[in-house]
């Protein structure tokens, strides 16, 4: 719990310390908006000696008109040598980071981009991205990729914003020297063997976000069995470690188990059945990569009860819910992703460890919290401006607090709810508006004001307490116009109670605590 907390707390300070050359988000380019992309074909090979990379993008898409240019991005570190529409070779401009194709005389819906180059390398994955080409402890190449925060273009041409998702999936064509094997997104189809080397062919048809596509090379060993679904579904679970550590391989796939069982029951089946359940260890801390997470949190398990629970394994499981199958088109709204993901991890408290190690995890986790910025950052924001840690923190304390304030039936009932809403689900987005919609709805509660106050802005409301006569204390909120339910323990014990700026007049002969569980942020 120390090392989460850490971890967090340094996450910002860490990430905004080191370059980071790439961001994307913001306002969709005029030119990209008059297409999507329905699937990307990503043939690859892979030369660990150079740290380089030589294939081809296939880009399947769709448009409303016919395209003069077709705009991508990809960063210059690569070269491309031939662009094709319809076998035939056509103009491109590659500089700035932009590749702008210009198609004759058709009505193509696919390209295909032969490019090569020197990977870009990560400077402090994962929170300043890229490839990270390491050694294991046996001396042989490990590789493994990070972008959350430049997206798809440091290693293959992408309409790279985070409301343009492959609707249709991926196929990725993966080649290594042997004996290395490569991990990657879906199911794997097929080994195929030519001279010293294999291709892996991954295959997913769900929908998948730009940063979720992701690859590892390296000398791996599995661990492997067939998870029971709570939806019924019987799916591959898998986990890939390096040779030097196969014997953490079952250990891994028992905590991995344990997780999945705990996130299907607060936030339903798991989202991608047709493909699998999986972590590949990596020479980076981890990044959720769609059915295939990134772990390198060496093992540390501890004790939660009478299961063992790997925090970052566990984090980076929950967006396979929330961010991977409900996604936001903007990073104004990435606390969706972080928030509901990082409360997750306080449900594996709860539902292991039992209400006293869930309140105390509560506690520890919302005194880092600063206040700085609002949750919810400015429309059309990059990830750079939406990224600072209170998205964790404070986003998971949000919906602590929206627990407290429904209680636990309705709550649990909403927050499954919203993760097994098709509205939100793999080829639609999310939004902070939406979210606050659908909860109203769901609860029929009014809640704008407390959204309004704890995503939006950096208040909190000031208890005031005062003693008036024996046995008598006043009790307001200061700094909101509305109130909110609270609880107070009193000489006769916890009760609650609605305020806000009116005083309230409460009997108790030893002095009152307010909300003595921490259910809300306030100033005490």
């Amino acid at each position: 719990m120390k090392k989460l907390l850490f971890f967090l707390s340094i996450l910002f300070f860490v990430y905004q310390a080191q370059a980071q050359t790439w961001d994307w988000g913001g306002p969709v380019d005029p030119l990209q908006a008059k297409f999507k992309v329905l699937h990307y074909r990503l043939q690859l090979e892979f030369f660990p000696q150079t740290q380089s990379i030589q294939g081809s993008s296939t880009v399947t898409f769709e448009a409303q008109e016919r395209l003069d240019t077709l705009r991508f991005q990809l960063i210059d570190n690569y070269t491309v040598s031939r662009v094709l529409m319809e076998g035939k070779e056509v103009g491109f401009v590659h500089q700035n980071d932009l590749l702008d194709i210009f198609p004759v005389d058709c009505t193509c819906n696919e390209v295909e981009i032969f490019y090569e180059g020197e990977t870009p390398i990560a400077q402090d994955p994962p929170w300043s991205g890229g490839f990270t080409w390491e050694k294991d402890p046996s001396g042989r190449h490990w590789m493994g990729l990070s972008c959350q925060g430049e997206g798809a273009k440091i290693f293959m041409p992408a309409l790279d914003h985070p409301n343009s998702e492959a609707q249709n999936g991926v196929d990725l064509y993966l080649t290594a020297p042997k004996p290395y094997a490569i991990a990657s997104n879906g199911r794997l189809l097929e080994i195929s063997e030519k001279e010293n080397k294999n291709t892996y062919h991954w295959s997913s048809s769900y929908p998948i976000n730009n940063y979720g596509i992701n690859f590892t090379l390296g000398h791996f060993t599995q661990a492997k069995k067939e998870f029971q679904s709570s939806s019924g579904a019987k799916i591959p679970m898998e986990v890939w470690v390096l040779q030097d550590h196969e014997t953490q391989a079952q250990a891994l796939l028992e905590v991995l188990e344990e997780s999945a069982r705990t996130h299907e029951k607060y936030f339903g089946p798991f989202p991608f059945p047709q493909d699998k359940i999986a972590v590949v260890e990596t020479p980076y801390l981890g990044m959720e990569h769609q059915t295939i997470n990134a772990y390198g949190n060496n093992y540390q398990f501890e004790p939660m009860g009478k299961v063992q629970y790997d925090w970052l394994l566990n984090h980076e499981l929950g967006h396979e819910w929330f961010g991977n199958k409900i996604s936001v088109g903007d990073w104004a709204d990435m606390w969706i992703h972080e928030g509901l993901t990082a409360y997750g991890d306080w449900l594996f408290y709860w539902e292991h460890g039992g209400p006293d190690a869930y309140f105390e995890k509560v506690k520890l986790e919302e005194a880092y919290i600063p206040h700085e910025k609002p949750v919810v950052s400015p429309r059309n924001s990059t990830e750079k401006t939406a990224y600072h840690p209170e998205i964790y923190t404070k986003g998971a304390m949000v919906i602590h607090s929206l627990r407290g304030v429904l209680g636990d039936e309705l709550f649990f009932k909403a927050l499954k709810a919203v993760a097994m809403e098709e509205e939100f689900a793999y080829t639609t987005k999310i939004s902070t508006d939406a979210f606050v919609e659908f909860i109203q709805n769901y609860t029929g509660k009014d809640l704008k004001d407390f959204f309004q106050l704890y995503l939006y802005s950096t208040n909190l409301p000031e208890v005031h307490l005062k003693k008036k006569g024996k046995n008598q204390y006043q009790l307001s909120l200061e700094g909101i116009q509305f109130e909110l339910p609270i609880e107070v323990k009193t000489s006769t014990g916890i009760q609650k109670y609605y305020l806000g700026k009116t005083p309230t007049l409460i009997s108790s002969t030893s002095t009152p605590e307010v909300d003595p569980r921490g259910w809300l942020m306030l100033k005490r």
